[in-house]
């Protein structure tokens, strides 16, 4: 305990922060300290405040659930006793960027789950083996926030996981073109068949703002940092579908993808395979060690087999073929709240962690 850095979960009770629980338990670098959540849940323990609506297959961990419960909104008490918080709050946007500016200027670092600050400038929204360099934006926001310690960082939408790592592996091949559909689970919308057995034996054709996030945020992730701001890219032009399926946990995507220099399909192959980022070069504590995996088999990846792999914390790839319309199509399929949600962001942390952007408050 001496040496891990104290965490904090603002949104704790929810199933995003659920996840954050179970991720941290036994963490080599960080110790959950602290939980906060909305004033009907604080004065309670976790285990009470959570008690009928938890909602993972695994136990509440025992080292949290004496942890009494504190009130999100009251930012000092909270941010006094922990180095960083993970935010993962239901509540409207714009109480949502408060929230978290507020806790940033306490000088305390916030990795958030939620999308309120994915389009401010200075906030950097990352996925940690593809954009780590817009990681020096966080110099030109705590000068704004006045602040030498605290800054937000962003997780992007968790849909848009199962693409985006294998478009990113042939970015120097110049897709110009991309269509994609996903397939989304119904842990996406923080519920399970329990809550919403309307989904059991349904296809939902629609979610609402997914699309428009999942063409949009792709190019802020390839885009490029200018005077302290984040520029998005303006390719590829990405056009989507999203539908709710009836899926525990996992995001499916199928895609096609028109390149300014098409790859043949071993030079793809030979990328995925190869592809690493910045946590593997670190080897970070969740860092997979495979980040994409191709699966040659015609019927994979499947959602229910495959969403798990790496600790659900890397991407599967299958069925690339040549297309008749664009240049090549394949399946992609990343867990949601773990690689899309909780997980990512706790991959975020200890990269924020390794690059010396967290570290113990005196």
């Amino acid at each position: 305990m001496a040496n891990k850095l104290k965490v904090g979960i603002v949104g704790g009770t929810g199933m995003v922060g659920q996840r954050f629980v179970e991720l941290l338990n036994n963490h080599p670098w960080f110790e959950v300290t602290s939980i906060a959540a909305s004033a009907g849940s604080a004065g309670k323990t976790y285990e009470q405040s959570v008690q009928g609506r938890w909602k993972l297959e695994t136990p509440i961990p025992d080292a949290v659930k004496q942890i009494v419960v504190q009130d999100a909104s009251k930012v000092e008490e909270v941010a006094s006793g922990v180095d960083f918080i993970f935010c993962a709050v239901d509540m409207k946007k714009d109480e949502i960027k408060a929230l978290e500016e507020a806790y940033a200027k306490t000088g305390t670092p916030v990795v958030s789950n939620n999308s309120a600050h994915r389009w401010t400038a200075d906030v950097p929204m990352v996925i940690p083996e593809i954009n780590p360099s817009h990681l020096e934006v966080i110099e030109a926001q705590r000068k704004r926030l006045g602040t030498s310690t605290g800054f937000i960082a962003v997780k992007p939408n968790c849909s848009i996981q199962s693409y985006v790592p294998a478009l990113n592996a042939l970015l120097d091949f110049k897709p110009k073109t991309v269509v994609a559909s996903t397939y989304q689970a119904i842990s996406g919308a923080g519920k399970n068949f329990t809550d919403w057995p309307e989904m059991l034996d349904n296809v939902i054709p629609y979610i609402g703002g997914e699309e428009e996030k999942s063409e949009q945020e792709p190019l802020r992730i390839w885009g490029s940092v200018e005077d302290g701001q984040i520029v998005k890219a303006s390719e590829p032009q990405i056009t989507t579908q999203c539908i709710r399926v009836p899926v525990t946990d996992g995001h499916l995507a199928t895609v096609f993808v028109k390149f300014e220099n098409a790859p043949t399909k071993e030079e793809i192959l030979s990328r995925w395979a190869n592809f690493k980022g910045r946590p593997q070069e670190l080897e970070l504590p969740s860092a997979p060690k495979q980040f994409i995996t191709y699966f040659e088999e015609e019927n994979r990846p499947q959602t229910k087999l495959d969403r798990n792999i790496e600790n659900g914390m890397g991407v599967s790839v299958g069925r690339l073929r040549e297309d008749s319309l664009y240049d090549f199509k394949f399946v992609g399929l990343s867990h949601n709240t773990l690689r899309g949600a909780a997980g990512g962001a706790v991959l975020i942390a200890e990269l924020l962690k390794a690059e010396g952007y967290i570290q113990p408050k005196a």
